[in-house]
C-alpha cells in the first residue's frame, strides 16, 4: 500500500495535457553507466516488471559497439529473450548504419538516434563535428523510415554543455529542426548534465513552435528535473522521458547524474490529475527490487518514501 500523504488528484489545469506518455529509459539509459555488468536475466525481468507496472514505451537497449558501452553488449540476446507485451513498444538506440543493421536483424520496429546540440560533445561522443554528425544520421533515418520503422531523435546538451557552457537557443533550434526535417517523428530535448531551469525550458520549447513533436529528458543534477518537467508540460509537451528508480547518467559526460525518476514523475502527475497508466505501487516494487540487484538504495525520493 502507498504511504499516508498521497496527494488527492485535482482537476487538470487548462494549460496541461490531459494525458502524459512516459518514455521509460531505465533498461537502456539507466543501466548503461553501471560499472558492473548486470545479468541478462535480471535485465529481462526488469523490463517485464516495467511492462507489468503499466509502462507502454520501454527503451530496451542499444546497438552501440560493446567497446564503448560494455553493459549493452547483450543487446541481440536481450531482444531475442524479451517476452513482449501487447501494446508495449520496445525501442532501441542505434548509433550508425551498422547499429541499424543489427536492429533490423532483431526485428525492431522503433529506433532512436543520438545527436549533439554542441560542437564539443559531438566530437567527444560521436567523433564527428556538429555539422558532420548529420552525414552519419541521414542514411540511418532514411533506411529506417523506408523499412517502416519509427525514428526518434535524441538531442543532447540542449541547455548546457560542461565544456562550452550555456547553449544558445537558436543553435538548439537549428540542430533540432535538421533532425525533424531528416525524418525523425519525435525529438527528445536532453538536459544531459542537469543544469536546466524552467525559464530555459520554456524558451527552448517555444523556439520550436509546436510542442507536438517534442519530448523532454531531464537529469536531476541540481534537483530541477521535476520543476523543468512541469514547465515543459505547461508548454504543451506530453511525452516525458524517465528512468525507474532514477537510474542513469551518461558515460561521455562525467557531470551527468541520474535521470528523472519515473516514480517521482508519476507522483507529480497523480497530484495534477493527469493520466499516465502506470501503477505506482508496482513500479516502486520494481525499482526497490532492482536496487537490491545493484547493491545500493534507489535515488528516487518516492521509492525511498514508499519502500524505505
Amino acid at each position: 500500500m502507498l504511504a499516508a500523504g498521497l496527494p488527492d488528484k485535482v482537476a487538470s489545469h487548462a494549460d496541461l495535457p490531459a494525458e502524459v506518455t512516459i518514455w521509460e529509459v531505465g533498461p537502456r539509459d539507466g543501466l548503461q553507466n553501471e560499472k558492473s555488468v548486470v545479468d541478462l536475466d535480471v535485465k529481462l525481468e526488469f523490463i517485464d516488471r516495467l511492462g507489468d507496472a503499466g509502462l507502454r514505451t520501454i527503451e530496451a537497449t542499444s546497438f552501440v559497439h560493446p567497446k564503448w558501452v560494455p553493459q549493452l553488449a547483450d543487446a541481440a540476446d536481450l531482444l531475442a529473450g524479451l517476452s513482449k507485451r501487447d501494446g508495449v513498444r520496445y525501442p532501441v538506440l542505434v548509433p550508425n548504419e551498422r547499429g541499424l543493421d543489427r536492429a533490423l536483424e532483431a526485428g525492431v520496429t522503433h529506433i532512436a538516434i543520438f545527436a549533439s546540440a554542441t560542437e564539443t560533445f559531438a566530437q567527444k561522443n560521436l567523433n564527428r563535428t556538429l555539422d558532420s554528425q548529420f552525414e552519419m544520421f541521414d542514411p540511418v533515418v532514411s533506411r529506417a523510415r523506408a523499412a517502416g520503422l519509427e525514428v526518434r531523435g535524441y538531442l543532447s546538451m540542449v541547455f548546457g554543455d560542461q565544456w562550452e557552457g550555456p547553449v544558445p537557443v537558436d543553435q538548439v533550434g537549428t540542430v533540432g529542426r535538421r533532425l525533424l526535417d531528416m525524418g525523425c517523428s519525435q525529438l527528445s530535448l536532453g538536459d544531459t548534465i542537469g543544469v536546466a531551469t524552467p525559464g530555459q525550458v520554456e524558451a527552448v520549447i517555444r523556439a520550436f513552435g509546436s510542442p507536438d513533436v517534442l519530448a523532454v529528458h531531464f537529469h536531476d543534477t541540481y534537483g530541477q528535473a521535476l520543476a523543468n518537467t512541469l514547465a515543459a508540460l505547461q508548454c504543451g509537451v506530453s511525452t516525458v522521458d524517465a528512468s525507474a528508480g532514477g537510474l542513469g547518467g551518461c558515460p561521455y559526460a562525467e557531470s551527468a547524474t541520474g535521470n528523472l525518476a519515473t516514480e517521482d514523475l508519476v507522483w507529480m502527475l497523480d497530484g495534477l490529475g493527469l493520466s499516465h497508466g502506470v501503477d505506482l505501487n508496482k513500479l516502486a516494487d520494481t525499482s526497490a527490487w532492482m536496487a537490491t540487484r545493484l547493491g545500493r538504495p534507489s535515488p528516487s525520493r518516492v521509492v525511498q518514501a514508499l519502500r524505505g
